[in-house]
């Protein structure tokens, strides 16, 4: 995202109040539905607020929320399994480097859009067959609600606390033992109490699913 902004104002700054709003945005959303779901249905809410309870109307408001969860989802892979496509894309190159269909590039002219669009095809067929391979998974997979609750509660600490601190104190060059080095391991181990109760619940719930 940063090598398609413009300068100035400097893409550092530009980078993070970017990133800034949408924590917020994404938080507040997750913890109005989290919160407000809880406190109406308890331990009954369903995994689904919107089609949960049997009825699907107003149909305009069902078709909304999943072309919004489409869109979020599209963004969701082109961020989350960029790590993945990189290792591949370096492990590729190194076993095939004099391979055509891994290196070279192709330049594209699309209609209605300013200058050229670089393609690699090999880059396109395989994220093209990792997104839909991870699609078919997805609607197939038995229990959905309890499998994404435990998988994000194993990611949730080590993915968006532990790293980002640890990144953190690395690159302010925080003392050891200092009072903002205390605060932020103090937050970084409720996170992970937090996950390990989270992560308790979900088990729980996918045994109890297996099991009903």
């Amino acid at each position: 995202m940063k090598d398609t902004l413009k300068s100035p104002p400097a893409v550092s700054l530009t980078m993070k109040k970017a990133s800034t709003m949408g924590i917020m945005v994404t938080s507040l959303f997750y913890l109005l539905c989290g919160g407000f779901g809880y406190a109406a249905f308890g331990d009954d809410t369903p995994g689904n607020l919107l089609t949960g309870f049997g009825f699907y109307e107003p149909y305009w408001l069902i078709d909304f929320a999943n072309a919004c969860i489409v869109l979020h989802l599209v963004g969701g892979f082109q961020v989350y399994s960029q790590p993945l496509f990189g290792v591949v894309d370096r492990w590729l190159y190194e076993k095939f480097p004099n391979s055509g269909f891994i290196h070279n590039q192709y330049t594209l002219k699309v209609p209605l859009l300013p200058g050229t669009l670089k393609v690699n095809v090999f880059r396109l067929c395989f994220r093209t067959i990792y997104v839909a391979s991870a699609t078919a998974v997805a609607m197939v997979f038995p229990y959905f609600n309890q499998v994404l609750g435990v998988i994000g509660a194993l990611n949730f600490w080590p993915l968006a606390i532990y790293f980002p601190v640890q990144m953190y104190i690395r690159q302010r060059n925080i003392e050891p033992w200092s009072k903002q080095w205390v605060a932020l391991q103090v937050f970084s181990i409720c996170c992970l109490a937090i996950s390990i109760f989270g992560l308790a619940g979900s088990l729980e719930g996918l045994i109890s699913q297996k099991l009903a």
